[in-house]
């Protein structure tokens, strides 16, 4: 192998190696907006729960 050849080599293994390291990072990103849109949705069906129980309560 020529100096080329190695500098080649390892460009394209440093490319290759920071964009496994940003498709982790992005992967990681998603998983977190996940957990917070479920928060978000088990909020709101808490909030909906809750109003029906006063509701039904309230008729009592």
């Amino acid at each position: 192998m020529n100096i080329q050849a190695i500098t080649g080599s390892s460009l394209y293994k440093e490319l290759v190696d920071e964009r496994i390291q940003g498709l982790h990072q992005e992967a990681a990103e998603h998983r977190i907006a996940s957990r917070v849109r479920n928060v978000q949705k088990a909020r709101r069906q808490a909030e909906r729960a809750s109003a029906r129980l006063r509701a039904a309560l309230a008729r009592v």
